[in-house]
């Protein structure tokens, strides 16, 4: 197996390169920054989503499968839309378009829920949940989806997957559940009484994993699937295992949703708020039913996350 890792110094592309690595997979590695990347495996840099078609070609050439990490996350707040199309729609299609030309095995391609459903809505999401994107982020990466799945389609191929993932956490996440644990950081109480929110999450390893099942599990792939731990958590108690891991007691106060919502909005943090007050449960029974093992310690994986943070 010789697999092409794109986005292979991100946070998840770095746990997928050392996984397969680890598994004896010959590996060539793209990045924007492929002086990170050492001298372990092939390294090449990431061709940006207006290079010229020779460079794809060249860089799926002779490889035998693909897992697509690279593109921009909804963790820079000052990207636009055009932003967003260019390095997750553009990229993904220029890609899908040389590996379907010469590679023989599989595309797996990483994205989110969000491609689905925005952050602020209450919904159990699985493969056949029909998708409503609500923002820049999540329209290119549904654009992303139907790009890469478009292009093996069209030469009769069906090895082609896409991979949504929930939040994922794990040594050097960003995003809600990293303001989230900063949150925690702090001897105060905090007025979480009004989070009722319930939530999937997925650790790193875990999605690392299901990466790993769908390159090599022996049966047919299905075009869509959706990773998540086993039994989704509420949301205070994700503050809860934060706090226990820092070291700090919980102190959670229970303060009426009406009350903290005029003072987040003050702070321009709305939008923050509204999304950890979202049930959003996702149902990885696909995976589960072709052999994934998803992560079953949430809270306590969540809470040894947060001590290796503070020491």
């Amino acid at each position: 197996m010789k697999v092409l890792v794109t986005g292979a110094t991100g946070f998840i592309g770095r746990l997928v390169v050392r996984h397969l690595r680890e598994a004896g997979a010959e590996l060539r590695l793209a990045s924007r920054h492929p002086e990170r990347l050492g001298s372990e495996n092939e390294t090449v840099p990431m061709p940006g989503f207006d290079a010229p078609a020779a460079a794809f070609l060249e860089l799926t050439r002779h490889m035998t499968d693909v897992v697509h990490c690279a593109g921009l996350n909804n963790d820079r707040g000052n990207a636009t839309e055009a932003d967003y199309q260019a390095a997750n729609v553009e990229l993904s299609a220029r890609l899908a378009h040389a590996a379907v030309a010469q590679i023989s095995g599989r595309f797996i391609h990483l994205s989110s829920i969000r491609a689905v459903i925005g952050a602020h809505v209450s919904a159990t999401i699985d493969e056949d949940t029909l998708p409503a994107p609500q923002c820049a982020y999540g329209r290119s990466k549904r654009e992303s989806e139907i790009t890469v799945l478009d292009a093996y389609a069209s030469h009769g191929r069906s090895d082609a997957a896409v991979l949504r993932l929930p939040p994922v956490y794990g040594s050097g996440m960003r995003g809600n559940l990293a303001t989230l644990m900063r949150l925690a950081d702090t001897p105060l109480p905090l007025p979480t009484g009004a989070l009722t929110g319930i939530r999937s999450l997925m650790s790193s390893e875990a999605a690392v994993r299901a990466v790993s099942h769908l390159l090599s599990h022996s049966g047919p792939l299905r075009p869509i699937y959706v990773g998540a731990d086993v039994p989704p958590v509420a949301v205070d108690a994700v503050i809860t295992a934060f706090r226990r891991g820092l070291g700090r007691p919980v102190r959670l106060m229970a303060v009426p949703a009406g009350l903290i919502r005029p003072v987040v909005a003050a702070l321009g943090r709305r939008a923050f708020w509204d999304s950890l007050t979202a049930t959003q449960i996702c149902d990885p029974a696909l995976l589960v039913s072709q052999g994934w093992t998803p992560e079953a310690g949430t809270l306590e994986r969540l809470a040894e996350l947060a001590r290796l943070s503070r020491s």
